[in-house]
């Protein structure tokens, strides 16, 4: 039988992904992040979270939008 997954915060989220914390909580808000409310705090399971990267839904690697297409004129 396979281990049990556990829970990580924010900090533990922050480092595995090399971003700021006020990074992840951005992502939550406006880029759906899975994460689990407990009470105030947000929990996070390691194998939600790198799908969630590796589906595309982060974007680009830094905390800014897909730059829009320049035209000429």
């Amino acid at each position: 039988m396979k281990a049990e997954e556990r829970w990580i915060g924010i900090k533990d989220v922050s480092a595995h992904l090399g971003v700021n914390k006020s990074s992840v909580y951005r992502w939550i808000e406006k880029k759906g992040l899975p994460a689990h409310r407990v009470g105030k705090l947000f929990r996070f399971k390691l194998s939600e979270v790198d799908e969630w990267v590796q589906s595309g839904s982060a974007g680009e690697a830094g905390s800014q939008s897909t730059p829009k297409e320049k035209t000429d004129g």
